[in-house]
């Protein structure tokens, strides 16, 4: 693949990444976007209650199938291996651009924080949140994650040299700090209508099972390396004791 296309690509992705992200923090809560989970397409209830269920199983298998390895090893046959994590980050922003779409509001509200002082903690906690998540990406490789990495060794015509297996900061007091973030962000909402409940709902249990097939993979790459920190530091956790941390993992 010629390698300035290569970087044209790559940017175009991460930049279509970027604003799918930004989006996602307002869809989540309700801030400067058209539509969010609280001011979307309507429909009946049980309708709505499927096709959100639908949008969410979409985005989940997108990122479980195209993230493991069995997966990219065949996938690289089509596409061009410094290209296949930009592709990624391309097919995951525009599943969740049809998520942001074709989402339904559910507008029942379930709780209601009035409480000024609370609901300014609340909001603290949904800010907190997401500088979590972005903080987790830079801890390990920011640019690597979201294929900028790879498609620069492209054009300097060198081989993209993966950063490895890292435990710095956040990744030294839970092993998956990213996916906390989300967890805090999608919850930390001063007031929860029945939409939004069904998106942190649903999204958390995605997050759980996605953690279970990603310690699998990670403990088939790193081995005995992996297991040693998963009995050092708790999945999600900060000080959760190991045994209740074993037991998540199973």
């Amino acid at each position: 693949m010629n390698r300035y296309l290569a970087v044209v690509y790559g940017i175009f992705s991460y930049t279509l990444f970027l604003v799918a992200f930004l989006y996602l923090i307002g869809f989540v809560g309700g801030l400067l976007v058209p539509r969010s989970v609280d001011s979307a397409g309507t429909a009946p209830v049980g309708w709505a209650v499927l096709i959100d269920i639908v949008l969410v199983t979409l985005f989940a298998l997108q990122h479980s199938v195209m993230a493991r390895p069995a997966f990219k090893r065949w996938w690289t046959r089509i596409v061009p291996e410094p290209i296949e994590r930009s592709t990624f980050v391309l097919i995951a922003s525009l599943v969740l651009a049809l998520m942001f779409w074709q989402w339904r509001e559910l507008p029942s509200v379930v709780w209601d924080v009035t409480w000024q002082p609370a609901r300014l903690a609340v909001w603290t906690l949904f800010w907190l949140g997401w500088a979590i998540v972005l903080a987790a990406t830079f801890m390990i490789n920011h640019f690597e994650l979201f294929g900028l990495k790879q498609v620069f060794a492209a054009w300097r015509s060198r081989p993209a040299v993966e950063t490895g297996f890292r435990t710095t900061l956040f990744y030294r007091v839970v092993r998956h700090p990213l996916m906390l973030g989300f967890i805090i962000a999608f919850w930390a909402a001063p007031t929860m209508t029945a939409g939004h409940l069904l998106f942190a709902a649903t999204m958390t249990g995605y997050i759980l099972l996605a953690l279970q097939i990603e310690e699998h993979d990670l403990m088939a790459a790193l081995g005995t390396h992996y297991a040693e920190y998963r009995k050092r530091v708790p999945m999600l956790i900060p000080g959760l004791h190991k045994r209740d941390t074993d037991i998540m993992v199973r």
